[in-house]
């Protein structure tokens, strides 16, 4: 029984990127990034019990990229398909099917498109992963559910700091765009990024990643959602500044 545990607590990460994805189709985006985030939380621990129980497996790894794929690179590529509906002013061109039954009728901004650039992006990232022998104990391209937290954190800019300078940038679609490709390059690019696990408590070994632990805390602390892109964007940094300062 204790060997299906860890793949219980990944379709529990499958069943929220489902739920946020049905919030993100009605437009309900901050509802969306709750239920992505429990997904996240689900993904972190469904590793931490296969290690705990000893149970890893190939099936699991597969069903934790299947869930990820939902959870991390679809639904947030839905909420940019609705930020970009929203903000795409009204002359932009139009993509419709014209059917004489209007249950069929479906239109929607040709620019909006490139939103999906962030799930084919994950999906490439996540199927490479699971064949590359690099990435055992750290990433190689920023992991998909760091680029959720970056993607899931814009609505909630946007509604809880409006007044801010991030939030008034979020909404312009050349911006919004420019993320979609930004996701699909970072995720895949060849940039060695450490993994938040820790072997040990030692100081001299972790001290980067206790670094970006108490960032993080404080980050929020003090800025609350606008800490969360300048947080992946410090990830990103702090770990080619480890990268270089351990192969001097």
């Amino acid at each position: 029984m204790k060997k299906h545990i860890p793949n219980l607590i990944t379709l529990l990460n499958l069943l929220s990127g489902s739920i946020a994805a049905v919030c993100a189709l009605n437009n309900q985006l901050l509802l969306a990034g709750i239920f992505i985030c429990l997904g996240i939380f689900f993904d972190f621990f469904d590793g931490l019990a296969a290690r705990a129980l000893d149970v890893k497996s190939d099936l699991g790894l597969q069903l934790d990229s299947l869930a990820d794929m939902v959870t991390s690179g679809l639904v947030p590529g839905l909420i940019v398909f609705q930020l970009l509906e929203q903000y795409l002013p009204a002359s932009s061109a139009i993509l419709y099917s014209n059917w004489e039954d209007e249950t069929f009728n479906l239109s929607f901004y040709a620019w909006s498109l490139f939103a999906f650039l962030i799930p084919l992006g994950s999906a490439y990232r996540l199927a490479k992963f699971n064949i590359d022998e690099r990435q055992t104990s750290s990433f190689i391209g920023l992991p998909t559910p760091a680029n959720a937290l970056l993607i899931l954190s814009l609505p909630f800019i946007i509604h809880y700091q409006p007044e801010s300078w991030l939030a008034t940038v979020t909404k312009l679609p050349a911006v919004l765009i420019g993320l979609c490709v930004f996701s699909a390059i970072i995720l895949n690019a060849e940039i060695p990024l450490f993994a938040l696990k820790f072997k040990n408590f030692n100081f001299k070994e972790n001290w980067f990643r206790f670094l970006f632990v108490i960032a993080c805390v404080l980050g929020i602390g003090f800025f609350q959602f606008l800490a969360v892109p300048c947080i992946i964007l410090g990830y990103i940094l702090l770990s080619v500044f480890v990268r270089k300062s351990t192969s001097a």
